[in-house]
């Protein structure tokens, strides 16, 4: 049997982290309180970052 290639691999490590962020999400959905999770809450569980408005100056170094 030929070894996985290099892409595959990768597909793989990428699989499993998608397959994690959802398991977190049913997680966060499961506690919560109403019906659904709310945007902001969503964000969090997956820990997105907001992106600077657009045309706004970028944040001083």
């Amino acid at each position: 049997m030929a070894p996985p290639s290099t892409t595959a691999v990768q597909d793989d490590h990428v699989a499993l982290a998608e397959i994690e962020l959802c398991g977190e999400l049913m997680i966060a959905a499961s506690a919560a309180d109403g019906e659904r999770l709310s945007p902001d809450r969503i964000d969090e569980v997956l820990r997105v970052t907001p992106c600077p408005a657009a045309g706004a100056a970028p944040a001083p170094r």
